[in-house]
Parts: structure tokens; sequence; C-alpha cells
């Protein structure tokens, strides 16, 4: 799964929006870069296949 360069700066543009953080183009440009690397460090875990039966998440139960 791969995050189009569209689809960083629509959540960038959402993201401003919400909190009410205005970026200037240099911080905007440097977020989209940070985003980039994540996106391709977490893109070997993502594609990890997990066996059906193996819970994902632990359910905490007192």
């Amino acid at each position: 799964m791969t995050t189009s360069l569209h689809e960083w700066d629509a959540y960038l543009a959402q993201m401003e929006q919400l909190l009410g953080v205005k970026l200037d183009d240099e911080r905007r440009a440097e977020l989209h870069a940070q985003f980039s690397r994540i996106a391709a460090m977490a893109a070997p875990l993502l594609a990890f296949p997990l066996d059906e039966r193996i819970d994902i998440a632990g359910v905490y139960k007192a």
C-alpha cells in the first residue's frame, strides 16, 4: 500500500484546517518528506502476513 503525493497533500491540508495551524511551504514540504519516510519504513511491516488465528491485539480482562 503506497500513499500518493496527492493523498499526502490532502492529508496535510485537512490537518492544517482541523488543528487550526497554518504551515508555510517549507514546513509543509518537510512534513511531507517525513510522512513519506515513515510510510516507507512501515510498508514492510504492514505487508507482513498474519495468521488468521493470531489475535492482532490482546484484550485486557480484569
